[in-house]
C-alpha cells in the first residue's frame, strides 16, 4: 500500500514538473492554437472537395495528399533534424505552412481553386508537416528530459487530440459561416503563435567535438538503426498493419457525413469533433488503464473497438449514433497511436531519435496514403459499406497476424548515452575522414562455454551495426580453440569515433556480459587498424 502511494506521489510531481517547463507549456499552448487552425483547415479542404469533385477516389485525394510528403521526405527530414538546429529548420517549416494556407485563401476567396490545384497545395502543406514532424518529436526530450519524456508524449497526444475535438468543429461552423477560405486564412493566423515561441527558444548547442555527419551517410545511418533495433522494428510492423485498415474511416467520411447521413459542414466537424473528445478521454485515462493491463493487451483490445467502429458505421445511418460511435473510435484511435509513439521513443537513442522517429512516422503516413486511396477505390466500385467492413475485417485479422510482433513497452531500457566507453589510445591521430578502419577485440574463451559466448556476442554484433559498423564478424581460432576475435569496419574514424559516443548505458552491460566470458586478468586486447591503401 506505501509502495502504491509513493508511486502515485512521484507521479504527481512529475506531472507538476512538466507543467513547470516553461518553454514546454508554451509550446504546447502554441501547438494546440497551431492543430486547432490545421484541423478547421482539413475540414474546409475535404469540404470544399466534395463541392468541386463527386468522386469517392478524387475526395480521398485530399487525405492522401497530406500524407504523401511523410513519405517522401520522412528519412531526409529526420536526418536534417539530426545534424541541424532543430529550432531553425522548425522556423522554416513553420512558415512556409503559413506561406501555403494563405495562398490556399486567396484563391478560394477569388474562385479560382480546381480540384488539382486543391490537392496540390494540400500536398505543399503536407511537405511542411514532413519537415515539422520528426524534429518536434525528437525537440521534446530536450525541453523535458529522459524523466518526464512519458508524460511530455502523452501531454502531446492529449493536446493534438483536443485541437481534434475542438478543430474541426469550429472549422465546420466556419466553412458554414464564411466559406472554406475562412478556415485556410484562420489556419495562417494560427501559425503565427508557434513562430513566436520557437524565436525565443534558446536551444544549447550539442555536445560533441566531432563534425556532423554528412548528409547521404546520415541517412544511410538512421536506416541501419532501424534495421539492427529489434524493438523499433516491431513497433513499425504494427504501426503499418493498424493504418491501413484505420485509414479507410479518414478516407470515407466525409462522404459519409454528406451523402449517408445528410450532414451539412457543421455536422461533419462535430462528427470530427466527437472522435477527438474520445481521443482526449482515452488520453486521460491512459495511466490508469496502463496499471491494469499490458501494452499489448490494450493495443489488441483498441483494435477490436476500432474495427466495430468501423463495422457499425458502415450500416449505420443515424446521425447522433454516429456521434457516439465515433466517440468510441477516437478513443480507440488514441489508445492505439499513443502507446505506439511512447515505444517508438523509448526504443530509440538520441544521436538518431529524429531519424528513427521520421522512419516511424513514414511507416504510419505510407500506409495511410495507400490506404486512403486503397479504401476511396473499393468505395468507388463497390460501395462505402464494402469499404468500412473489409477494412474491419482487415484489423480484426491483423491482430493474429501480427501477435509475434510483440509491442515493447521500452521499462527498463536505457538508451542515454553512457559518455564511459575511452576514446582509442593510439600513437598517431588519423585524419578524421581516414578510412575505412578495421577494430579487432581478441578475447580468450573457456572452449566449454564457446557456445554461450556466441550467444552472448550476438548482442554486440546488433550493437555494432547499429552504432555506424559496415560489417561484422567473430572469427576462432583453428590454430588456438580458446582465441576468439571479434572485428567490425566502421566507414572512417570518425564514424568510429561516433561510437563511442553512441554507446548507451544498456550497451555497456551488454559489453560486460560478453568480457565476462574473458579469460585472465588483463582485458581483450584492441587493434585499430587503418586501410593501408589511400
Amino acid at each position: 500500500m506505501q509502495d502504491a502511494l509513493e508511486a502515485n506521489r512521484k507521479r504527481t510531481d512529475v506531472t507538476a514538473n512538466l507543467l513547470g517547463v516553461p518553454l514546454f507549456r508554451a509550446l504546447w499552448i502554441a501547438a494546440l492554437a497551431s492543430n486547432i487552425g490545421s484541423w478547421m483547415q482539413e475540414v474546409g479542404a475535404t469540404w470544399l472537395m466534395t463541392s468541386l469533385s463527386a468522386s469517392p477516389l478524387v475526395v480521398s485525394l485530399v487525405q492522401a495528399a497530406t500524407s504523401l510528403p511523410l513519405f517522401l521526405l520522412a528519412l531526409p527530414a529526420g536526418a536534417l533534424a539530426d545534424l541541424v538546429d532543430r529550432r531553425k529548420l522548425l522556423l522554416g517549416a513553420q512558415a512556409w505552412m503559413l506561406v501555403v494556407s494563405a495562398v490556399l485563401g486567396v484563391l478560394t476567396y477569388e474562385d479560382a481553386i480546381q480540384p488539382w490545384s486543391l490537392v496540390l497545395l494540400t500536398f505543399s502543406m503536407g511537405l511542411g508537416t514532413a519537415l515539422t514532424s520528426p524534429a518536434w518529436q525528437a525537440a521534446v526530450p530536450e525541453m523535458v528530459g529522459r524523466d518526464l519524456l512519458p508524460d511530455a508524449v502523452a501531454a502531446n497526444a492529449v493536446g493534438f487530440n483536443l485541437a481534434r475535438a475542438v478543430g474541426p468543429a469550429i472549422g465546420g461552423f466556419v466553412v458554414a459561416a464564411g466559406g472554406p477560405e475562412a478556415t485556410f486564412f484562420l489556419n495562417a493566423v494560427s501559425f503565427l503563435a508557434v513562430l513566436w515561441v520557437l524565436y525565443r527558444w534558446k536551444r544549447p548547442d550539442r555536445e560533441t567535438a566531432l563534425p556532423a555527419e554528412r548528409f547521404l551517410g546520415a541517412m544511410r545511418a538512421g536506416l541501419r538503426y532501424v534495421r539492427y533495433a529489434p524493438s523499433l522494428r516491431r513497433v513499425i510492423y504494427r504501426t503499418l498493419g493498424f493504418t491501413l485498415g484505420g485509414s479507410c474511416l479518414w478516407a470515407l467520411l466525409p462522404l459519409l457525413a454528406r451523402r449517408e447521413l445528410n450532414a451539412g459542414p457543421g455536422g461533419y466537424g462535430v462528427l470530427l469533433g466527437c472522435f477527438g473528445v474520445g481521443a482526449v478521454s482515452a488520453g486521460l485515462l491512459m495511466p490508469r488503464l496502463r496499471k491494469l493491463m499490458s501494452t499489448e493487451t490494450m493495443f489488441r483490445a483498441a483494435t477490436v473497438l476500432y474495427a466495430v467502429t468501423l463495422l457499425v458505421l458502415a450500416y449505420l445511418r443515424t446521425y447522433p449514433a454516429a456521434c457516439g460511435v465515433m466517440f468510441l473510435g477516437g478513443a480507440a484511435w488514441l489508445s492505439l497511436l499513443s502507446n505506439m509513439n511512447v515505444a517508438a521513443q523509448n526504443a530509440i537513442a538520441p544521436w538518431v531519435r529524429a531519424r528513427g522517429l521520421a522512419i516511424y512516422l513514414l511507416s504510419f503516413f505510407a500506409s495511410f496514403a495507400f490506404g486512403s486511396v486503397l479504401w476511396g477505390f473499393v468505395a468507388s466500385e463497390y460501395g462505402y459499406t464494402a469499404s468500412l467492413v473489409s477494412a474491419a475485417m482487415l484489423l480484426l485479422a491483423g491482430i493474429p497476424l501480427l501477435g509475434r510482433f510483440r509491442v515493447p513497452s521500452g521499462e527498463g531500457f536505457n538508451a542515454a548515452p553512457s559518455r564511459r566507453w575511452p576514446a582509442p589510445t593510439l600513437a598517431v591521430e588519423p585524419d578524421l575522414d581516414r578510412g575505412p578502419i578495421l577494430i579487432t577485440v581478441e578475447y580468450r574463451i573457456d572452449p566449454a562455454r564457446a557456445e554461450e559466448f556466441k550467444t552472448v556476442m550476438h548482442q554486440m554484433h546488433i550493437i555494432r551495426r547499429r552504432d555506424g559498423a559496415i560489417r561484422w564478424g567473430l572469427w576462432n581460432d583453428a590454430a588456438e580453440p580458446e582465441r576468439y576475435v571479434e572485428s567490425f569496419v566502421t566507414e572512417s574514424w570518425a564514424e568510429h569515433l561516433r561510437q563511442h559516443e553512441r554507446m548507451t548505458h544498456d550497451d555497456l552491460e551488454a559489453q560486460a556480459a560478453a568480457r565476462a566470458f574473458h579469460l585472465g586478468e588483463a582485458p581483450p586486447v584492441v587493434h585499430h587498424m587503418l586501410y593501408a591503401y589511400e
